[in-house]
């Protein structure tokens, strides 16, 4: 008589072995790199057979993207997170970038999402994932301060694209200085009006100052709208 509960322990087997791939990922491409990480370390380090490794993931790269959405996925969290229950819609914003910047110190993700994605995945294709919840997220939070009259801005999509680039510069500054803390706090804290004259008493000064710094030229003083 078949065992009704075999479905289910395959089930999990299959579970803890695609983790155990992606974790092995994350442990290697966070510490050697993509390129010096080959798919029988991959294999070794999971504890499986290539055999295993090639049924879950067609490709060393296939495997690498699962390993960034992981990674993007908590810096996301991490992000919104770190505001939550804030009526307040800008420091809902600028807390989330303070959460990216903060994440963006840790070598695996400065490794992982900065440094190696772009060039393992392709420009568009790592364009394409690292905007589809990012940037849908700062939309919203755009949008829903318009709704709230927190700000005026008439093309939040435009803003948000500006303020993804530049956060992405920012991440991308930390991560291949030879003084990452001093670029870190550089690109995060409040801006001062003397950092970005071009903003004035603008809300936005509460954002970090990097963002504001490539935005700024943008801004004029409220409730004038952009």
């Amino acid at each position: 008589m078949p065992d009704p509960d075999a479905p289910s322990l395959r089930a999990e087997q299959v579970r803890q072995t695609k983790a155990a791939l992606v974790a092995a990922g994350r442990r290697l491409f966070g510490s050697r790199g993509f390129a010096a990480t080959s798919v029988e370390d991959l294999a070794k380090e999971a504890r499986v057979t290539t055999g295993a490794l090639y049924h879950h993931f067609p490709t060393k790269t296939a495997l690498f993207e699962t390993v960034f959405l992981e990674v993007h996925g908590e810096l996301l969290a991490a992000s919104a997170s770190a505001a939550e229950g804030s009526s307040d819609l800008l420091e809902v914003l600028a807390a989330g970038f303070e959460a990216f910047l903060d994440a963006v110190m840790k070598p695996e993700v400065q490794r992982i999402v900065v440094t190696e994605a772009p060039a393992v995945l392709g420009l568009d294709r790592f364009t394409e994932l690292d905007e589809r919840d990012a940037f849908a997220e700062i939309v919203f939070v755009l949008q829903a301060a318009n709704d709230a009259g927190q700000l005026a801005v008439e093309e939040p999509e435009i803003l948000g694209r500006l303020l993804l680039g530049a956060l992405t510069r920012g991440a991308t500054l930390i991560a291949s200085s030879s003084h990452p803390r001093e670029d870190r706090d550089r690109q995060g804290g409040d801006a001062r009006l003397a950092d970005v004259p071009s903003v004035g008493l603008h809300p936005w000064t509460r954002l970090p100052r990097g963002l504001v710094r490539a935005v700024g030229p943008c801004f004029g003083t409220p409730p004038r709208k952009l």
